[in-house]
């Protein structure tokens, strides 16, 4: 009895054995079955934008899945975003990471589609229809208003676009920009701001060696400016340019930086609970002050902190800034509530005349196409964790708002690159064929610049400039990118 017993439980332990093992096989076909399937629809990824965030998804995107198919989209005929348009032409150590971007372009499953609109030219309805995952990385496009009397005047122009002026982005080529006036004052303390304010004073010789344009350059021998205000709501504790920005302009040659000496004080008495980044730009700045003299009829640069935009004044172009004087409220124990004390108006007012006015407030992004879920009073696209929706993705300033630089801007695509490698992983974004590219060409109307094309476009660019004597002379027209790319 006591053997039949043992030998019914030996029989039920193999029954359930075998039962076992025949789960697994099924989950195991099952899974090569769904592996397998993806691998023969190669995930096919669509990036709107081919800036540093559109650029560094890619290439996470590339290390991480082998048969990917990457399409990066376009507005302009040219690549590269930012690092083209918007870094400073006296920087040219930061655009080397084009280097970077040209490597990942040139990948056999990477393919660069320009002079493609995203709301123009394509819909978001037809690329998330022909691509498995769509990641929107078009960045910013409008400045942020001051809203105060006087801002739409004549030569109050935004620093966003003073930048793609002297840079050559199409779209700014022909800014109306009157530098006959001997005072600028720039609104705004970001390095966005200084690097306007450097490029404003900076010797002619020394800028015809880098890739600024030559229209440019031409204004610019001809300004008339002599002293540039920069100026901060709050003060030197919270100023938002960096050490290096900070150092260039104080070697600057021709240009010495004039301090108000009132404007820090107490500063002093902070140092000891600053971090190392912010307690050395302070004692950089401590130490100009002592260090400062009198301008000798060189061109001045004037750190202004503790006050605030007014109005704006002139009757058809800017002839006056009118700035209210600010104190700072809340409480300064740690470096952290020193960041977040905030600047309140007074009634005490100081006057500036000038001929330009230069708000650097911020940039905000715009819903390239009616389908992108947005947020006006952000100025992002609504995401969580840079997801949007199913096969829907965001990144870089478009998903953030404009913030750090170029190495913020890389750790940003890669986290959003990471969160589209996990909804892969999941099986759930590559379970049905996709046209890609082939299912979108064809509602396409405009010439479509690839990376050949572009490369041509480079060439001739390089050309020119070496006439010149600098890097390259960029091609501001549209038209004859096009031409030289067909």
């Amino acid at each position: 009895m006591c053997s039949m017993v043992d030998t019914w439980d030996v029989i039920k332990i193999n029954i359930t054995y075998i039962s076992t093992i025949s789960k697994m096989k099924s989950k195991l076909w099952l899974f090569k079955r769904l592996y397998s399937q993806q691998i023969h629809l190669h995930p096919k990824i669509c990036i709107v934008g081919a800036g540093p965030a559109g650029f560094y998804a890619a290439q996470h995107l590339l290390k991480k899945i082998e048969d990917v198919r990457i399409d990066i989209y376009e507005r302009l005929p040219v690549p590269f975003g930012l690092v083209r348009y918007g870094v400073a032409p006296d920087h040219p150590e930061v655009k080397n990471v084009i280097n970077t971007f040209t490597k990942t372009a040139e990948n056999p499953n990477v393919r660069f589609l320009g002079n493609i609109a995203l709301g123009s030219d394509v819909s978001l309805e037809v690329l998330q229809k022909a691509y498995h995952i769509v990641l929107l990385a078009y960045g910013t496009e409008e400045c942020n208003r001051l809203e105060i009397p006087g801002e739409d005047l004549k030569n109050c122009i935004c620093a966003k676009k003073i930048v793609g002026w002297y840079n050559g982005l199409p779209q700014n080529s022909k800014l109306d920009i009157d530098l006959s006036g001997e005072n600028v004052v720039i609104l705004g303390q970001g390095n966005v701001a200084m690097d306007v304010a450097r490029i404003l004073l900076t010797p002619i010789d020394v800028l015809k060696k880098t890739d600024i344009t030559s229209y440019a350059i031409e204004a610019l021998q001809k300004s008339n400016v002599k002293k540039v205000y920069l100026v901060g709501r709050r003060g030197p504790l919270q100023a938002a340019f960096t050490i290096k920005e900070l150092r260039e302009m104080l070697k600057l040659p021709g240009c010495s930086t004039i301090w108000k000496k009132e404007d820090f004080t107490d500063v002093q008495e902070y140092i000891s609970i600053l971090k190392r980044p912010r307690k050395r730009i302070t004692e950089l700045m401590l130490q100009s002050i002592e260090e400062s003299k009198s301008s000798n009829g060189q061109k001045e640069f004037k750190p202004l902190f503790f006050r605030a935009p007014s109005k704006i004044l002139g009757s058809n172009k800017v002839t006056t800034m009118i700035l209210c004087k600010t104190v700072l409220k809340g409480t300064s124990k740690t470096e952290h509530d020193i960041q977040k004390m905030t600047a309140v108006g007074t009634e005490d007012e100081e006057n500036i005349e000038c001929g330009l006015v230069i708000p650097s407030i911020g940039y905000k992004a715009i819903p390239a196409d009616p389908d992108v879920p947005f947020d006006f009073n952000k100025g992002v696209v609504m995401n969580t964790s840079y997801k949007v929706k199913k096969g829907l993705y965001v990144c870089g300033w478009l998903a953030t708002g404009p913030r750090g630089v170029i190495l913020n801007t890389m750790n940003n695509a890669f986290e959003a690159a990471d969160v589209i490698l996990k909804d892969i992983s999941q099986g759930h974004l590559t379970n049905e064929p996709k046209g890609g590219y082939d299912d979108v060409k064809h509602g396409l109307s405009t010439q479509v610049v690839e990376w050949k094309d572009w490369l041509k476009i480079d060439k001739k660019e390089q050309e020119d400039g070496a006439g010149l004597g600098k890097p390259r002379e960029k091609i501001t027209d549209i038209a004859e990118m096009l031409r030289i790319a067909a």
